[in-house]
């Protein structure tokens, strides 16, 4: 198996069809949850809609560049989630989501061992495998977050306000 088809597997472990590392994934967790579940506020904690469209925005962006686009960006945007008053607006989140994350996996799995170990978009921020590790790393940190928020919502609404 090549390095860039493992790191894909990786990739997908925690977005769509994994349970090897957390016991679930992004999809698992998120595709039968509504709006209001997802837009529940758990004490000062985010929610669930902004820790999604957070590990989100850095998949979509980073897709751009897979594409040839430019690093566009930025830490201080990460969490400006748009209004989403309708239940559509929630669902067509998580459908970009899923959508943008096999992308993302299909186009790393096509990167050879060079392109894996070349700086990506410029040498501070580090090689592509080291951009694309702490991706899934960012990604299993927000999904814990998730599922524990997910649980306290479900399980005991005296946390919610």
């Amino acid at each position: 198996m090549s390095q860039g088809t493992e790191l894909a597997n990786r990739f997908r472990e925690v977005f769509l069809d994994g349970t090897f590392v957390a016991y679930t994934n992004y999809k698992a967790q998120l595709t039968t949850l509504n709006r209001e579940t997802a837009f529940t506020r758990v004490s000062n904690l985010n929610t669930i809609a902004a820790l999604t469209f957070h590990i989100h925005y850095y998949v979509a962006g980073i897709l751009h560049v897979f594409r040839g686009g430019t690093l566009d960006i930025r830490d201080q945007y990460a969490w400006d989630m748009p209004e989403m008053p309708e239940e559509s607006d929630w669902e067509q989140l998580k459908e970009r989501f899923w959508a943008d994350a096999e992308a993302y996996a299909q186009h790393v799995e096509q990167l050879t061992t060079d392109e894996l170990d070349a700086f990506f978009v410029d040498e501070k921020y580090g090689t592509m495998r080291r951009n694309i590790d702490a991706m899934i790393e960012h990604a299993y940190y927000h999904l814990g977050q998730i599922s524990l928020i997910k649980k306290m919502i479900e399980t005991n609404t005296s946390y919610t306000s």
